[in-house]
């Protein structure tokens, strides 16, 4: 009977350290999934932001168009100058 008291007791300590590294293991675990549920959130927020990519894009290619015909004429005519010039 005695022994029966000793590995209860035994049972006991054991089931109290499991317990407290299960607590160590499960506090991470819950900063983790909050974290990760605050990503999915603003995550879902930024794909309603990138709707109109394609329309920027759009307008970013037209206005690159304009300034390199515009970079072009200009770079012509300065090496024309300085072509007169005879550097």
């Amino acid at each position: 009977m005695f022994l029966w008291w000793i590995g209860n007791l035994i049972l006991l300590v054991v089931a109290f350290v499991v317990f407290g590294l299960m607590q160590r293991i499960v506090k991470p675990v819950d900063r983790i999934r909050e974290t990760v549920d605050g990503i999915l959130f603003n995550g879902v927020i930024l794909t309603g932001e990138l709707d109109n990519v394609p329309d920027l894009l759009a307008e970013t290619d037209s206005t690159v168009k304009e300034v390199s015909i515009g970079a072009t004429r200009y770079v012509k005519r300065v090496g024309h100058l300085l072509g007169a010039l005879g550097v």
